[in-house]
Order: C-alpha cells, then sequence, then structure tokens
C-alpha cells in the first residue's frame, strides 16, 4: 500500500493524535475529510449549538484551505445530528450560512445518539481543484 497523502490543518494536531486518524486524505484527486465537530482548539465542545455548528465549518474550511481548496470543491456531505427531531430547525439555518450558491453538493442527514459531547457532525468529500 502506498502512503496516505494526509491533509493537516494549522493547529489541532494534538487532537488527531490523540484520537489516532487523520483530518483528510488526498486521493485521486478527491479530498476526504473526517467528521469535523464544533471543538474549540482543546477539544472540547463549543457550548452553544449554533456556535458549535459554526465551529464544525471553520473546522472543515481550515481542513480544505489546507488543501487548496474551499467549500465550493465539495460534492457530497453527510452531517450527524443528535436528536434531530429537537434540533434540525436550529441547526440548518446556521448550516445555510456557509452553503454557497446553488448548485450545492449531496447531502445525507443522519440522526445518531452520540458524538463524543458533541451534537453536530459534518464529514465531505471535494473534488480538489486542477493545479
Amino acid at each position: 500500500m502506498s502512503q496516505r497523502d494526509v491533509v493537516f490543518p494549522p493547529g489541532r494536531h494534538a487532537l488527531y493524535e490523540r484520537n489516532r486518524y487523520s483530518p483528510a486524505v488526498r486521493s485521486n484527486g478527491f479530498l476526504f475529510v473526517s467528521g469535523q465537530v464544533g471543538s474549540k482548539e482543546d477539544g472540547s465542545p463549543e457550548p452553544d449549538l449554533k456556535n458549535q455548528v459554526r465551529q464544525a465549518f471553520t473546522n472543515l474550511n481550515a481542513i480544505l484551505a489546507a488543501a487548496g481548496a474551499s467549500f465550493e470543491d465539495v460534492v457530497d456531505v453527510t452531517v450527524f445530528i443528535v436528536d434531530p427531531q429537537s434540533k434540525f430547525d436550529i441547526i440548518w439555518p446556521v448550516v445555510q450560512e456557509f452553503w454557497g450558491e446553488p448548485p450545492h453538493p449531496t447531502v445525507t442527514a443522519v440522526g445518531v445518539t452520540w458524538l463524543y459531547g458533541f451534537d453536530f457532525e459534518i464529514k465531505v468529500i471535494a473534488k480538489l481543484p486542477q493545479q
């Protein structure tokens, strides 16, 4: 197997090393980004739900930028929401702040019971711009 082409955003390396995963991997012109949560620099959750979603996007956008991409390059999104029945209407307007103009990426929303102390997680696949 060839070595993975891992992308790290500035800072936050301790979080990835502690939990033993890569923030993103480049492969065949795509960027596969691990699920991003609304964690502060120390890895703790942002307590306010709307700010937690904004922080998740900030963390995601830092990874995309480190790979030379942006949310405009995202083709597929999966979001995970704890208790979506009570939180979706709070979360989704915040998501739209980052969504950009049409055409939008595909999206799958999954309701879950646990996200390591978080209420929202987003993972994406982006088509990397031609360099």
